[in-house]
């Protein structure tokens, strides 16, 4: 369980024991003396804690000096198996009873984790969770995965050993902001709902902080896609040559682009509306460059930039005059740094 301390109102995880007059807690398992311990003769214990109210998963135990200890659960089950066995403990003191318990040592351990290092290994290409688009009540979410995803990977790579520990780190995971919610049921438990901050269910949706995430709806009035992508501020527009990726020949298309979510859809001019298609630039990076492979020098008349997106996708751009291509550059860099 995690302790409050008194620095900053920061939380930390120990090991916690019940005996049959007080509440011993360790820094961890292995521990053979214990880092602080609450005496239960006369304490009153308070769950749920409305000192957090966003924090349904906390309880208070206030002892009979009328120091206040809360402590945070990782889930339902586990607050109130805790609560159960605390109020026991603390009646069977108040009538002179002894209490017993053989299972008293059964916390949650929480692996000697570095939740930054954690973080990284979990975004790896190629070891790491994958991100895809899942589609859930008439939305598409791409660039993210489920919380039953999250919590088997951390058991396939060793670092839990089982699910309760995996929702240890998940959570801490999450108080850190390295993990997002990204859907209604997520969010909603990420909030403070009646089940973990965190949800190991197949129709909880999260992403990665740093990530690619949008989201696609459809309007309940129209039934029209309505993007995320296009909710951003138009901050500049006009026409640019582009390369296509395929035959590599060069185009005439009307650049479009927003900032918050950063995008840059471009469109063909002489056509309807829709774009052709679209430029994340969140995390891209956009450079002058001299030439380009496998173009042919005659489509060349200079005044060329590439910009490379956080999938490694390159674009190649022609403006039509060296003050054009550096107004472009600028503001695709700005955009690129803000924004989802």
């Amino acid at each position: 369980m995690d302790p409050q301390g008194t620095l900053l109102n920061s939380w930390s995880a120990v090991w916690v024991v019940l005996s049959e007059d007080g509440l011993e807690f360790y820094k961890k398992k292995t521990d053979r003396s214990p880092k602080g311990m609450i005496p239960l003769k006369g304490a009153k214990l308070l769950s749920p804690c409305q000192d957090f109210p966003k924090k349904t998963l906390v309880f208070k135990i206030t002892s009979e000096k009328k120091q206040d200890h809360f402590f945070q659960a990782s889930y339902v089950e586990e607050r109130e198996f805790w609560v159960k066995d605390i109020k026991r403990a603390i009646t069977c003191l108040e009538g002179g009873k002894r209490f017993a318990r053989k299972s008293t040592r059964r916390s949650i351990r929480l692996p000697e984790v570095n939740l930054s290092d954690l973080y990284m290994q979990m975004k790896d290409q190629d070891s790491g969770i994958r991100e895809i688009k899942l589609e859930q009540n008439n939305r598409l979410f791409s660039y993210c995965f489920t919380g039953v995803t999250v919590v088997e990977w951390m058991i396939s790579n060793e670092k839990a050993r089982n699910r309760p520990e995996a929702l240890v780190l998940a959570v801490g995971l999450m108080n850190e902001g390295f993990l997002q919610p990204a859907d209604d049921t997520s969010k909603e438990a990420a909030e403070g709902g009646e089940q973990t901050t965190f949800l190991d269910d197949t129709k909880a949706l999260y992403y990665f902080a740093d990530s690619g995430f949008f989201c696609e709806g459809y309007s309940s009035d129209e039934d029209v896609l309505v993007k995320e992508e296009f909710r951003g501020n138009i901050i500049k527009q006009g026409c640019l040559l582009k390369q296509g990726h395929k035959r590599k020949n060069w185009k005439v298309r009307k650049f479009i682009l927003r900032d918050d979510p950063a995008y840059m859809h471009y469109y063909d001019p002489s056509k309807g509306e829709d774009p052709l298609g679209s430029i994340h630039l969140r995390g891209a990076v956009v450079t002058a460059v001299e030439f380009v492979p496998d173009a042919k020098k005659y489509d060349i008349d200079g005044n060329l930039f590439e910009i490379i997106t956080a999938e490694e996708t390159h674009y190649f751009l022609q403006a039509a005059t060296s003050e054009e291509r550096k107004e472009w550059i600028k503001a695709i860099q700005v955009a690129s740094k803000s924004g989802k």
